[in-house]
């Protein structure tokens, strides 16, 4: 498909300018991560990117380090302590995914796709349908349609089901319509908080 060949090549583009213009910022949050908190300024975990292939997600660190063996474990909630001070202003403003524009340049993800799964939540990958398993013929996105349509209110089987709809309808107009509802979504904070799982789940 000539589109998914136009995507990768815009993906890497906008990805570089993106780290170029936002270095200043990059560099400024990664600062503030150290002054904050004890720890590491990056978060990485295993996901399930293209076909089901495993690779490292990158975020800005927003919790305490080993936060997931304090506390409630791996669920997070609103005014969680185990959130930095720095960590409540990046994950309000998304600027904690703002990493993933490496994962872009690496072609392990794209702007736009279905969030990548852990690769044991909601299921193992052998574990999805043949249908289901459409979610994974293309690169993973930082959002996607699910992301713009309820994001952690709905479930995961409906979740995929917008997934694979994303997948059977890729365009560069349907690129172009989510990434315009995701702009909006992060400018008017929607969505913010509802419990979801500790530095994982998805924006």
């Amino acid at each position: 498909m000539i589109y998914r060949f136009l995507k990768r090549i815009l993906d890497f583009v906008f990805a570089l300018l993106l780290l170029i213009l936002l270095s200043p910022l990059l560099i400024c949050v990664a600062i503030m991560i150290k002054v904050d908190s004890k720890g590491l300024v990056f978060f990485k975990q295993d996901r399930l990117g293209l076909h089901g292939r495993v690779f490292k997600i990158y975020k800005f660190r927003s919790m305490v380090m080993n936060a997931e063996k304090i506390g409630s474990g791996v669920y997070s909630y609103e005014k969680d302590p185990r959130v930095t001070k720095i960590g409540k202003l990046i994950r309000k403003t998304s600027i904690d995914e703002l990493p993933q524009l490496f994962n872009i340049i690496k072609w392990d993800m794209s702007f736009i796709g279905p969030r990548p799964t852990l690769v044991y939540h909601p299921w193992l990958f052998s574990n999805y349908t043949i249908e289901q398993k459409k979610r994974f013929s293309v690169l993973p996105g930082v959002t996607g349609l699910a992301q713009v349509n309820g994001r952690k209110k709905i479930q995961w089987p409906e979740r995929i089901v917008l997934d694979v709809k994303y997948v059977n309808n890729m365009s560069l107009f349907f690129d172009v319509k989510i990434l315009f509802k995701t702009v909006f979504k992060v400018f008017s904070m929607q969505d913010v908080f509802n419990v979801y799982k500790l530095e994982l789940f998805d924006h």
